[in-house]
């Protein structure tokens, strides 16, 4: 049996994306349970050099949203990363969601070949499409929803390893 390049992006950028929501909330109940300043919380960093909580969700969206562009040679959303609320923040993984499931998988397997090149200043990388959603993409992504994790974990927020694996087994998503 062989898996596709759509069975393997899609659904998990998707669920990834509604752990993260969820994740989320519990954020948001524990600001309204703790008198915690949202804007607090969102500020959040695990250390001085990394993004804070906010830009940890728009990452985990920009990879992910980026990816099935970049798979499926699309043209995805663009968002202005600057949500300030916990709202904002769900609206845009409610959107990249929503971007992600409108595309078709087809388009997506098309991709297994494509070239994907990706610049960062000085620095260049460049992939097949499936190098580059195994070897770069997954990885990223789960980087920055694993790191919200560890920032909402740090800042006090009541959640746990099934939190982040989220619902599994026969039939989840």
């Amino acid at each position: 049996m062989s898996i596709t390049l759509s069975e393997v992006s899609a659904p998990l950028f998707v669920r990834g994306l509604k752990i993260l929501a969820t994740l989320l909330a519990k954020g948001e109940e524990h600001v309204a349970q703790h008198g915690v300043v949202p804007e607090a919380l969102l500020a959040a960093r695990l250390a001085d050099d990394m993004l804070p909580l906010s830009a940890q969700i728009q990452r985990a969206s920009d990879t992910s949203k980026f990816a099935i562009q970049r798979l499926s040679g699309g043209e995805a959303p663009k968002f202005a990363d600057d949500e300030a609320s916990f709202q904002q923040l769900q609206e845009r993984i409610e959107k990249t969601i929503a971007y992600i499931e409108s595309v078709d998988a087809a388009q997506v397997d098309a991709g297994s070949e494509r070239e994907v090149n990706l610049n960062w200043g000085a620095k260049s990388a460049a992939f097949t499409g499936q190098s580059y959603l195994l070897t770069f993409a997954l990885p990223n992504f789960y980087f920055h929803v694993v790191t919200a994790y560890d920032i909402l974990r740090n800042q006090g927020v009541k959640v746990g390893k099934l939190d982040y694996l989220g619902p599994f087994g026969a039939g989840s998503q």
